[in-house]
Formats: structure tokens, sequence, C-alpha cells
């Protein structure tokens, strides 16, 4: 199974100029501020700080790209910003749609996108909206259900079924279930970035 023994951040991106080289393997992460993204990219590579939690939510304007494994097999993961946070201006929020589609569109090494949404909601008309724009580039990853450690294992179940009929899933997508908390679902999301990267 994938371990993550070195990660860094190698560029901070709000346009295609500022891209690092589009040479590697990448595996992207998407959610609504306050998802807990950072505390799962965190979680995953095994470092505290890699990538900030911030205390205010819509504070990552831009996209993050972490490389990992430099010396051995590597490959990327993009922390892309959070979004749907209500405080944040329309202009903000035009120009985050126009550098997600520009990413999104345009990068040849990315392979799929971790969308997260948190298992004690319905996920939202943003969330629908994001997961229907990644199934019709074909960039639909596993759905990743943060904060499971806040439900019951029988709350889980019916959780995890309202999200895949919410967001309309094919029956054979996956759904981790994860908390950063309890540090549970991290192995099944390094073997689901394990089979994302290795797809030709």
């Amino acid at each position: 199974m994938l371990k993550i023994m070195q990660s860094e951040i190698v560029a901070t991106a709000v346009r295609p100029q500022q891209y690092p080289e589009d040479n590697l393997a990448e595996a992207a992460f998407a959610g609504r501020s306050n998802v807990g993204k950072s505390s799962l990219l965190n979680l995953i590579t095994g470092r505290k700080n890699l990538a900030r939690v911030s205390g205010s939510p819509g504070k990552t304007q831009t996209i993050n790209f972490y490389l990992v494994n430099k010396d051995h097999d590597p490959f990327r993961i993009v922390d892309l910003p959070g979004y749907g946070y209500a405080k944040v201006s329309k202009k903000i929020t035009q120009d985050w749609g126009v550098m997600m589609e520009t990413f999104l569109t345009t990068r040849k090494g990315l392979k799929k996108v971790f969308q997260l949404v948190d298992i004690r909601h319905k996920p939202t008309a943003q969330d629908v909206q994001m997961y229907e724009f990644l199934k019709y580039y074909n960039l639909d990853g596993p759905v990743i259900a943060t904060k499971a450690d806040k439900v019951s294992k029988r709350e889980m179940q019916k959780q995890m079924q309202i999200i895949r009929n919410t967001l309309e899933m094919d029956k054979d997508a996956v759904i981790i279930p994860v908390s950063a908390l309890k540090k549970t679902g991290v192995d099944e999301v390094l073997e689901a970035i394990e089979q994302v990267i290795s797809q030709g």
C-alpha cells in the first residue's frame, strides 16, 4: 500500500503560469470551506502543518501543490480552494470558478478529484454542482465523508446513502468515511490515491 514518506509544498497558484510543470500524476482534493480538508491532508501525509488549518473558513484562495515522495515514485497532491463560504464576495466566487475550471480542464497530469463532504449533512447544491462538473470531465474520484466520528455506526450508513443519492453517484462509485480526529479511514484514502495516480 502507498506510504507517504515525504511531502512538501512546491507551488501556490492562482493562474496557470504559476503551476508546477505538468509532468507528474496528480490527485486533487476539493470541498466546501470548513469540511476538514486541511486536517485530512495533514493526516494522510503524517505532517501536522503541511496544509494550514484555518480558523476562518474560505481563507484558502489558492491552488496548493504538494510534492509527495520526491525520491521514489513521486506524484503531487493538489489542494483546491474551499468553496461555498457565504462571507466571500461575489467577485472572489467568480474568480474562484474561473481558476478552478482552468485547472480542472487543462491539467494533463490530473487523474481524479477527491470530493469531501461532511457526513453529518446532506450535500449542498454547490456540492452537487461540483460533483456534476467533475463527472462531466471524468474527474470524479472517491467521495470522502469527513467527520465520521460525529455519527454513530448506524447513522453513518444512513448518511452515506443520503450522500450517494443526493450526488447521484454511480452504483460502484466509492465513498470513504474518514475521521481526522480518530485517524480512521486513512488507509482507505491512501489506497484510493494509489489507484488513482497509477491510472494511465
